[in-house]
């Protein structure tokens, strides 16, 4: 009863975490300019986007971790089911995250590389 119990409060303080510390997640940036068929200066505000992008993931990403810390320090210690159903919720937020975050600006390197081979 009493781990069914810490079980309930652990989701409880999970589920509200969130609210706590609101990590916004960033969306990658739109209309990202075709290498193919891009001027100069879009390719450039394209890297400005990318790099603006970058950073809102870099704050993201440390907020779920300080979101993260919070939830490990509201849980008891010898909670062992919620510390580790927390460490996977916030493995599997962080990796997500980390995931778009490289497919994004991948992609955006292949214009890039696309943009510099007509430029020759």
């Amino acid at each position: 009863m009493k781990t069914m119990i810490k079980v309930l409060i652990s989701l409880a303080l999970l589920a509200t975490a969130p609210f706590a510390l609101a990590c916004d997640y960033p969306a990658p940036p739109r209309d990202l300019p075709m290498g193919a068929t891009a001027t100069k200066d879009e390719m450039l505000a394209g890297v400005g986007k990318i790099s603006e992008y970058q950073a809102k993931m870099t704050e993201y990403l440390s907020c779920i971790e300080a979101e993260e810390a919070v939830a490990m320090q509201a849980l008891a210690e010898d909670d062992v089911e919620g510390r580790a159903q927390s460490k996977l919720m916030f493995d599997k937020k962080f990796n997500a995250a980390v995931d778009e975050q490289t497919s994004t600006v991948e992609r955006f390197n292949a214009e890039i590389r696309a943009f510099k081979a007509l430029s020759k």
